[in-house]
């Protein structure tokens, strides 16, 4: 096998220079050269460019080089953009848990949730049940009626009484960090959550999982053994207790009798990673200083596995991510390449990116405008290029953002033969891709793709089932508006388009929303940015500005995006509510009504 990719890797190295030859020769985008790009970003040996990998480094490098080929001038680091990104969550060396002075096994008897806040705790226990305090028109239960948890440790049942169904009203209030923070609301000083037998016959614990925040108490996830331990002095199972409170519907919640104590300590690694910034300068005197920005991330999942994103999470196998997104990375060195030859093709300067970080939730977009080397405010608009490898038979290509500024709709029909192509144009700015970042700076944005396939997420996106044709003619399109946007006389108007909030699972209505879009990054400690607010929704007319940090709803706090997410779930529409922010250093006070 290992002779077998020898010769593989030596026969990639020969097209490699066979292709570099061409590229001396001809500076248009070519069928060759898109897939010299998209095999190699897309090839074992990048081992689908997890971020913060061998791989993901290996991409940069490769990125970068190319672009320095093609004449463009780094920026940053000699075009690096460096920044570190969170590697994984792991156990720290204090975890401890005693019950009834009995001292416990961590990863054995309980283990800290991701969202744990490191803290010791030392009270007596009370039974929640689920946790739950629902007060809808068609469901109400309410675990914490007539019980005080305040200063005690919390036992609550983790997910709900009608896990069998994939449609349920109690999904939305059925997350771990949900009730943790429900219990926290009410005073407890700890929370032990625990799998009923019907939920998880096997009784496993999870991985910790990237991604939530600290709730600000410890939490932790206890065996079934432990619970009943536990509950001794009540001569209960936590499995009876699950069986009858899904029987009977009704909440039953006590205080147990027992004392525990113990300690959380979770400990959050981090890796260096890097974007790559490279600039074609502009050649008109005055609007060189203004900016077209070309951009496409070239991470992908890495191996797969549990909270990487794969589409089949049992398989641990490279994720080659060829079309998501090697093509939109291949087709951007290609298109920077012409436009670098073309000095008639950008009055206004280009800048290229090649992101990382997009499938961890955009991590790279967000460090670069939290942290540009240029004036977003000269950006006259922003290009992304994401799956753009698999134009079907019907030609169709899907353009989002159109509504970001007025001129769009102009410039891609005059830049699109609809003989070639087909397009699909969508009006919000707002989408799960990283002109998401700049669409949030008030800069106008297109999002060009070729759309979801069933290889989407797996390691079936290979190089060889990319259409390199197809992107040619995507790329004859968008040479022609990136073009027409750097050459354009006058700089574009922002205009808000969306954005659009996707409903969480299981919910059987829409729930509210303040109409804002949220800093998904977590750039903003202790609190929630409002990247967007916008103008006639309920954050507006109640005075919200962009850029106002959210620090409490209704009284409760709001440390981050998980937070302001759950205290959205709490309300209703036609509600009338309080909302504190932070403005300019300055806290605020709004009225808001839903």
């Amino acid at each position: 096998m290992k002779i077998f990719r020898a010769i593989g890797f030596a026969f990639l190295v020969l097209i490699t220079i066979s292709f570099s030859k061409d590229k001396i020769k001809s500076p248009e985008v070519t069928v060759n050269e898109l897939k010299m790009h998209v095999s190699y970003l897309a090839s074992d040996e990048l081992k689908g460019r997890k971020t913060g990998t061998e791989g993901d480094s290996l991409a940069a490098e490769y990125i970068r080089k190319e672009l320095k080929e093609d004449g463009l001038v780094p920026l940053y680091d000699k075009g690096f953009q460096r920044f570190r990104v969170t590697d994984k969550i792991i156990y720290g060396p204090a975890n401890s848990l005693e019950v009834n002075a009995a001292l416990l096994k961590v990863d054995t008897d309980f283990t800290p949730f991701a969202f744990s806040e490191n803290n010791s705790f030392s009270a007596e226990v009370v039974f929640a049940g689920y946790g739950f305090d629902i007060n809808e028109d068609s469901l109400k239960w309410k675990d914490y009626a007539g019980i005080d948890v305040k200063g005690k440790v919390v036992l609550i049942l983790r997910a709900d009484p009608e896990v069998e169904k994939n449609m349920s009203p109690f999904i939305k209030y059925s997350r771990d960090r949900d009730k943790v923070l429900q219990a926290k609301d009410r005073g407890a000083s700890a929370v032990l959550l625990v799998s009923g037998k019907v939920f998880d016959p096997e009784d496993k614990f999870e991985p910790l999982a990237k991604g939530e925040q600290s709730v600000g108490i410890p939490a932790l996830r206890i065996s079934r053994e432990t619970a009943n331990a536990i509950l001794e002095p009540k001569k209960l199972l936590i499995e009876d207790l699950e069986k009858k409170l899904n029987e009977s519907r009704q909440p039953e919640s006590f205080t147990i009798g027992s004392r525990v104590s113990g300690h959380s300590d979770v400990v959050e690694t981090t890796i260096p990673t890097c974007n790559v910034v490279m600039e074609i300068p502009g050649t008109d005197p005055v609007l060189k200083n203004e900016f077209v920005v070309i951009g496409a991330h070239f991470d992908h999942l890495g191996m797969g596995g549990f909270g990487s994103g794969t589409r089949v999470p049992d398989t641990v196998a490279v994720h080659y991510g060829a079309d998501d997104n090697a093509s939109g990375a291949g087709m951007m060195l290609e298109l920077a390449e012409k436009l670098a030859a073309s000095p008639e093709s950008h009055k206004r300067s280009i800048i290229v990116i090649g992101f990382t970080g997009e499938e961890m939730g955009l991590l790279g977009s967000k460090q670069f405008v939290e942290n540009p080397d240029i004036d977003l405010n000269k950006v006259n608009a922003m290009v992304n290029l994401d799956m753009v490898g698999r134009l079907n038979e019907n030609s169709l290509v899907q353009i989002g953002g159109v509504g970001t500024a007025d001129p769009f709709r102009k410039i891609i029909g005059s830049s699109c033969d609809t003989t070639v192509l087909k397009l699909t144009l969508s009006e919000e700015g707002y989408g799960p891709s990283d002109h998401s970042s700049f669409y949030g700076k008030n800069i106008p944005v297109l999002f060009v793709s070729t759309g979801a396939h069933l290889d989407y997420h797996t390691p079936a996106d290979t190089w060889d089932k990319i259409n390199y044709a197809g992107m040619l003619k995507i790329s004859d399109m968008a040479f022609r508006i990136i073009s027409d946007l750097a050459n354009m006389d006058n700089k574009l108007i922002f205009k808000e388009a969306g954005p659009k909030m996707v409903v969480s699972r299981g919910t059987r209505r829409k729930g509210v929303s303040l109409g804002i879009m949220p800093d998904f990054a977590g750039n903003v400690k202790n609190g929630l940015r409002a990247d967007l607010v916008t103008p006639g929704r309920p954050a507006a007319l109640g005075g919200m500005k962009k850029g106002d940090i959210i620090i409490s709803i209704n009284g409760k706090p709001v440390g981050n995006i998980q937070d302001y997410m759950f205290r959205l779930n709490q309300l209703k529409h036609g509600e009338t509510i309080n909302v504190e922010v932070l403005r300019d250093s300055k806290k605020e006070v709004l009225i808001i009504q839903l």
